[in-house]
């Protein structure tokens, strides 16, 4: 994840029956990945969540954040985002890992990947952000990857915010163009 010679990939973690995804992809190159759920639960869309949802700003929402751990460090934050009729009533609203994982879950309610969208942005972190990634350079921006999925039928039931320290390393992306 901070190596310039790891290169991950998106796919796996859209596809259910997986398991811990970042766990194998860590343990690949020889190190510990795991999670802490930070929060769980309902709230108001963010503006620019709701945007991508395809939901009015301040609609409810099914939040969850986590603490992404390499080796016991934190390597990055992530915000996912369900609309509240979908993910309302869920695991996705509590704290509690959730057997299979979000993916596995969504796909048994139904929720499959039809299209993907991955935007990146550098920008200096939130002072929560730098916290939590116990970043210690004042000047050490982020990157934040922001991925919305969307049903075959081209309807968005995801949004995922990721947090990372600039100094990941690389991101590749790969696609198959049919």
């Amino acid at each position: 994840m901070t190596d310039a010679r790891w290169t991950g990939a998106s796919m796996p973690y859209i596809e259910s029956n997986q398991g811990d995804v970042w766990g194998k992809e860590a343990d690949e190159q020889g190190r510990t990945g795991t999670q802490r759920i930070l929060d769980a639960g309902k709230q108001s869309a963010p503006r620019d969540v709701a945007e991508a949802l395809g939901l009015e700003p301040g609609t409810p929402v099914v939040a969850r954040a986590r603490l992404i751990l390499l080796d016991g460090k934190p390597v990055e934050v992530a915000h996912s985002y369900w609309p509240a009729f979908i993910a309302d009533d869920t695991p996705l609203a509590h704290t509690g890992k959730i057997r299979g994982g979000a993916v596995t879950l969504l796909a048994e309610l139904g929720y499959q990947p039809g299209t993907v969208s991955e935007d990146v942005q550098t920008r200096p972190p939130t002072k929560e952000e730098a916290e939590a990634l116990q970043l210690t350079d004042n000047s050490e921006w982020i990157l934040a990857l922001t991925r919305t999925i969307a049903s075959p039928d081209g309807h968005p039931y995801e949004v995922s915010v990721m947090v990372s320290p600039g100094r990941i390393g690389r991101l590749h992306y790969s696609m198959k163009v049919d």
